[in-house]
This record gives structure tokens, sequence and C-alpha cells, in this order.
């Protein structure tokens, strides 16, 4: 004999708990943007200032790959903000806010770029 199972619907304090841990993962990638950016501005001023100190030469490709990792983190500041506003709106329409590929592959692409010049700096200047 088989015995068909059917799951219950969850109860409405199983919804609203699973709502407020998506609120709350919400708010912990938001601070991982600021987190990723703050650190590509530590990146930028460890590249742009520090660095040129202690070599000898022009200083000026080091401060354009410290620019271009200030930058970058202003990017990920801005783009958690604008991420983790469209992640509460569509949670509240219950729906999913996926994450923009352009913007991600953006990024991608800027860091892939300062990590190339910053070795050739080490290596070569």
């Amino acid at each position: 004999m088989i015995v068909e199972m059917h799951e219950q619907p969850p109860l409405p304090e199983q919804v609203a708990d699973a709502t407020r841990r998506t609120h709350l993962a919400n708010e912990r990638t938001y601070l991982a943007w600021w987190r990723t950016g703050l650190t590509a501005v530590g990146v930028s001023a460890a590249v742009g200032k520090v660095i040129p100190e202690l070599t000898s030469g022009a200083s000026w490709p080091y401060e354009l790959a410290g620019v271009g990792f200030a930058l970058l983190g202003i990017a990920f500041i801005s783009y958690g903000l604008r991420r983790e506003r469209a992640v509460s709106q569509a949670l509240a329409r219950g729906e999913f806010a996926a994450m923009d590929e352009r913007f991600a592959a953006l990024v991608t692409l800027a860091g892939v770029v300062l990590a190339v010049a910053t070795i050739v700096l080490v290596l070569f200047k």
C-alpha cells in the first residue's frame, strides 16, 4: 500500500521568519559591497601613494593605478546601494532581482586590468 504524503503549506510565522532572514541577508550583502569598495579604496592608497615612496622613478603610473582602484571602490559602494534597493523592492513584490550582468562584466574587466597593471608596475618599475 502506497501512502501519499502531502506537504502542508508553511505557517504564517514560518513565512515571516523566512522574509526576515531574506531581508537580513540583503543587508549583509549591502555591507559586503561596502567592504569591497573600502578595500579597493585602501588598495588605491597603497598603490598610488605607498608603493611610489618605496621605489625610484616616476610615480604617475602608480598614481594612475591608484585612481583606478579608487574609482572601482566608488563603483562597488554606489552599486551596492542600487542593488540593495532593487532587491528590497523585488522582495516587496515577491520577485527576484538579478544582478546586472553588464555591471558584473565591467567591474571584472576593471579588476583584471588594474591587477595586471599593478603586476607590471611591481615587476618592472
